[in-house]
Parts: structure tokens; sequence; C-alpha cells
């Protein structure tokens, strides 16, 4: 038989590493939950001869119906009904994290705590008296330390024990709220405990979110026989519960964790701890902004010097498949596989290791605990401005990619907030501008390479929030929410989480290239050699660019960065492409001494700006669509996306001119 086990927590208690430790990575799977967006992680372990199935479900501090991820989490759990839901819990911050324990009990899960950090917690001096935390509670809890993989091998023993244990112990609850609230309670129980939806449900459960007045459930019971019975309960509890009955019960949940913890844990004497040492410095009122800059420009100089020879190694092997193709017989077959394939594809699979070392950068950002640290450093300017500092989370993860990155905004519970947010995000330099950004800036500004594609990601962020900030003043108008986090420990990143994080984002290009960009290899090399015998000037894809590039004049631009401007619609990493098949099919294989034959460093910059810029590519169009619910929006973005692109354009060669640079 296999075991399904389902793994929950609030964000940063480490969910992520005890899902990689007990779980090889060689089965770990990688999708979407069903009609979501939202990534679904799952793998399969075996332990004593019994086969686990583990769901990594997604980040949470509750179970409520207003953010997705956490409506995924709370579906998942009563209605595919796992048998184990592991419940990762930081030791060091023990009182926050019970609360999402009380949930699970109230669900009636067959909960097994795994007390993660508990080496981190015995430093700041506390001591936790697990048994008798585990008997107040009725489940089981094991102490880990997910870096170090101590209590791996416990956990997974008391995993399959309580599995094998499931419906032979009835889960007891936990937490009373008291005797008005309870005879409420039962009220509704009595009135649903022979309905369908307690077939389905917990009564208990589901008579308190019903109190809470939960729109999820209060959906379920709509157009049933004892509707109109329920709503009368739900209306008399107003004088119990008041009029936010969710806060209430909250309070009443909170008063018990204090209860048990007065005599299952001991909090010594305050400790300077290396977060408080470390936070003196990154999130300093004063240096916390020149040391999160510093950090990013670091991050770059690493991807760039680091995959310096891996390019070159892979540019010089498909560089050797090019001549080799160049003996084909067909002279049609020979041109597709030489210029096409291996000079268009080929070419832009050369920037595959800066692409995979940045997002190793990420990855030791995200893992050490920083990147929270720059939302919360950035949410102090942000909330001035009068933005949204959850905001910020969504443009860290355009980084990656702008399309996860916009499914975050779900998260953001102002619907203004939200539309800023998503309106704003394609501003943000996600992973498939890099290769252009490489490209030119290796081409044209040599040992300051590094800072020219520094400055992209900087200026990205700055034109997301300077648009932000006008839309704000402007047509979504409004205050923000406040933005509340909590900041996660310092720890070492591990290399094989680091790793495993690079990969996930990583392999994303990989399978662009194999799909979609081959495709659009092949398609660009149709179009920039027929009709067949032709220049390259004078083919379809020289046409395309003929026909635009008065547009585009003022910024410097030729019939060929246009051309591949106009194919980067798909992918932003075509736009290397079509400069790969365009500059081979006219003889160059040099595509850096023909572009600085063809341009000079202010073009070069303006081109970066202006691809960093303008209207994102089709997958993210979608995307916008889907979020934001209207096409008005999305085709406002398309246009505001464009007139800024060339509005900076023509900033960047106005300054360029003054300093006589063109």
């Amino acid at each position: 038989m296999v075991y399904t086990v389902a793994l929950i927590g609030n964000p940063n208690v480490g969910k992520s590493v005890i899902f990689n430790n007990l779980v090889p990575g060689a089965r770990q799977h990688v999708g979407n939950w069903p009609g979501k967006t939202v990534e679904k992680k799952e793998g399969k372990c075996v332990h004593k001869g019994t086969e686990l199935k583990i769901v990594d479900l997604p980040g949470t501090y509750s179970l409520t119906a207003r953010a997705v991820d956490e409506l995924i989490a709370r579906n998942y759990i009563v209605e595919e009904k796992p048998e184990v839901v592991v419940h990762i819990i930081d030791a060091s911050n023990i009182e926050r994290n019970l609360y999402l324990t009380f949930l699970l009990l109230e669900l009636e899960a067959n909960v097994v705590i795994a007390l993660n950090m508990f080496d981190v917690a015995k430093e700041k001096g506390y001591k936790i008296d697990v048994k008798k935390l585990s008997k107040q509670l009725g489940v089981s809890i094991v102490p880990t330390a997910a870096t170090t993989k101590e209590g791996m091998k416990e956990l997974k023993d008391e995993i399959v024990y309580a599995a094998q244990k499931k419906g032979l112990v009835k889960v007891k609850p936990v937490i009373t709220y008291g005797e008005k609230i309870e005879d409420l309670i039962q009220s509704i129980v009595d009135i649903i405990k022979d309905g369908m939806l307690a077939q389905k449900y917990p009564p208990r459960w589901l008579a308190i979110k019903l109190l809470e007045k939960d729109e999820d459930v209060l959906e379920k019971i709509k157009g049933s026989r004892y509707q109109n019975e329920l709503m009368e309960v739900i209306m008399k509890a107003k004088n119990v519960l008041g009029d936010d009955p969710e806060l209430v019960l909250a309070d009443k949940r909170y008063d018990l964790i204090s209860t048990i913890l007065a005599t299952s844990l001991v909090r010594g004497a305050k400790k300077w701890t290396l977060t408080d040492m470390l936070d003196k410095v990154f999130i300093h009122k004063g240096l916390g902004i020149p040391v999160f800059i510093a950090l990013f420009w670091a991050m770059f100089r690493f991807a760039y010097d680091a995959s310096a020879p891996f390019m070159e190694i892979i540019g010089l092997f498909f560089e050797k498949l090019a001549e080799a193709s160049a003996g084909i017989p067909n002279e049609v077959l020979a041109s597709l596989i030489g210029d096409g394939i291996f000079g268009g594809l080929g070419f832009i699979l050369t920037f595959i290791p800066p692409i995979f070392f940045l997002f190793l950068g990420i990855s030791i950002l995200e893992d050490s605990g920083y990147l929270a640290r720059a939302a919360f450093i950035m949410d102090r300017i942000m909330f001035k401005l009068g933005l949204h500092g959850r905001s910020f989370i969504p443009m860290l993860l355009g980084f990656g990619c702008n399309i996860p990155a916009m499914m975050a905004t779900r998260s953001i519970e102002g619907e203004k907030d939200r539309l800023i947010t998503l309106l704003v995000n394609p501003f943000i330099s996600c992973g498939a501008r890099l290769p252009v950004y490489i490209l030119i800036a290796g081409t044209f500004f040599g040992s300051m390479a590094t800072t020219a594609i520094w400055s992209m990601y900087f200026l990205g962020i700055v034109v997301a929030i300077l648009l932000a900030l006008l839309l704000r003043k402007t047509i979504l108008r409004g205050e923000p929410a406040p933005f509340i986090m909590e900041l996660p420990l310092y720890k070492a990143p591990t290399f094989h989480g680091s790793v495993i994080h690079m990969w996930e984002r990583g392999v994303q290009f990989l399978k662009k290239a194999g799909t979609y960009l081959l495709a659009g290899a092949i398609i660009l090399w149709f179009l920039s050699t027929f009709p067949w015998g032709a220049e390259v000037e004078l083919s379809y894809t020289g046409q395309i660019g003929h026909a635009l590039a008065p547009l585009f004049a003022p910024l410097g631009f030729d019939w060929r960065i246009v051309a591949s401007l106009v194919f980067a619609l798909l992918a932003k990493e075509i736009a290397v492409e079509a400069l790969g098949i365009i500059y081979a099919v006219e003889g160059e294989t040099a595509i850096g001494g023909a572009l600085l034959a063809s341009y000079n460093p202010v073009i070069g910059y303006t081109l970066m700006a202006f691809t960093l810029l303008y209207i994102p590519c089709v997958a993210t169009i979608g995307t916008m669509k889907k979020e934001s619910g209207s096409w008005k929006w999305t085709i406002f973005q398309l246009v505001l996306t464009l007139v800024v692109a060339y509005v900076v354009g023509l900033i960047i060669t106005g300054i360029g001119a003054l300093l006589g640079y063109v």
C-alpha cells in the first residue's frame, strides 16, 4: 500500500529542505495543481518497506478561503484526505507556528509535527519539553534540523507509524472555545450532521468555518435543505462573536497556545544571535539599500565570470558542428542545419551557463533568508510612495520569469494593489532577457559588462516603482494595505537545496530550447533565407525589418535589430537567436564583431533597455489577460510598455548624443 503524506508549514520553516531530504531528487516531480497555476511538488520514498507519496503543499500561515495558496492546502487535506499531514514548525518561533497546528487538528488531520530548527531554538536559549507538548496536543512531535538532516530517520519512523495507525485512534478536539461558542458550534453540528456535507467534511470544522463566515464554506451550503436554518444560527452568533468572529476565534486559539507553552516552553535570556547581528547591517535604514545593490551586483558578476569558460566551450562546439554541416550535399538542408539550428538555436544555447549561474545566485540569497530582507527594506520605500509592500515579492520572482511572478500577485488582497503590480511586473527583468544583455554587454562594454547587465535589473525596478506610483496617483487611486511579513532566520544554504532550486528554474530554459525556440529557429531561418538565393536583406525577414525600421530610426536601430525585436515577441531570447541567424546567413560567424562593425555602445545600451521594457512575450500577455480578467488592462499594458521603452530609448540616445558618443 502507498501512503500519501502532505507537508505543510509557514513560509521559511525549512519545508522545502525537509521535502528534499525525504525524497531523492530523481523521484521528485514538479507540476501545477489541477486547474491552478500554483506549483505542485511531489515524490516518492520507501522507508522500512513502506512506500510513501510525499506532497509538498504551498507555504501558508492559515487555512482561510481568501488566498489561493491557503485554499489549495486546505482543500487537499479535507478532500484528498492524506494518511498523514506533517506540520513543519520553526521551533524558534513556535507560538506563531502552532496556530496552524490547531487549524489542522480542527480539520481532523492525522498530524505529525516536525519541530524543525531545533538547534536554532537551543541557541536562542529555548528549552522545549517535547514529550509534554506532544501529550498536550495529542500528536507525535519529532525534533529536526533539516539542514544537517538531523531527525530525518525518526521523522520517517513516525510518519509510517502514524499512517498505519490512522483511523484506529479518534482525534479529539484540542481546543474548546468556551460554553457560549461551543453551544453555537454544537447547534450547527446538530443541523448538518445527517447531511451530505458532514459525510465529506468534519462537521465541527464546518461549523467553525460557518461561524467565521468563510466564503468557500458558505458557498457549499447554498441551496441545501438546511441553508435557512444555518443562516439563522449564524445571524444569532453575532450576539456572541460580534462583527469579526474570525478574530474572536483566533484570539481563543492564541490564548490556548499561550497556556500550553507556559508549561512546555522555557525561554532563556535574550541572546544576540547571528541573525540579530547580520540584520544590524542588512536591514539598517541607511545601509540596507546600498548593501542590497552591492549584493545584486556581486551576484551578476559571479554569474558572468563563472559562466565565461563554459560559454566559450559551448560556442566552439556549435561552431564546429556548423562547419561540419557545410559538407551536406543538399544546399537547403545544409543551410537549415548549419545556419538555422546550429547558427540560431546553437548560438542561444551558449547562454545556458550564465542563466543557470544567475539562478544559483538567486537560490543562495533566497535560501539564506536574505531575499525576505530585500522585500522588507524595499517596503519602506514603496509604502512611502503609496505602494503595497507585498508587490515587491512578485517583483523578485520576476527575476526568474514574469509569468509565475504575475501569478504570485494573487496573495495581494487589495484589487487596485494587485492590478498595479500586474501592470508593472513585465518591467522586471526576467531570465529570458539575460542572453540579450550578455551578448550586447560583452560586445560593447568589456570589463564593465557586469555593471551594464546589473544596471538593466536596477533600471527595471526603478521604472516599475515610478510607474506604479504614477498609476496610484492617477487611474488607480487609493491607499495601499499594510505589508506584514515574518523575517526568517539566516541559515547557510545547502549545496543540494540550492542546486535543486537552480535546476527547477533553469530547466524551463532547456524546455524552451527543445520546443518553441527550436521551432523559432527553423521559422527564422526560413524567413531569412527565402526567397532562396536572395540576400538576407531582401528576404522575408529583411522585408519585415525594413518596413518597421523608420519608426525606430531615432533610436539608432536598423532593420536587423528591428526584425530581431519583432521575433522576440514570441520569447525575448529569440532576439539573440534572430541576430545569430541573420549574421550567420550573411556569412558572419563572429556575431560580436559584426555588431561592433555596425553599432556603437550607445545603440547597444539602448537595445538592452528597449529589450527590457518593451512589450512582454506572448505567454506573459496571455497571463496578464487571465490574471486581470480583462482585455482592456492587457491592451493598456501593451501600449504602456511600448511607450515607456521608446521614451527611455530616446532619453538614452539623447544623453549619448550630448556626451558625444553618437
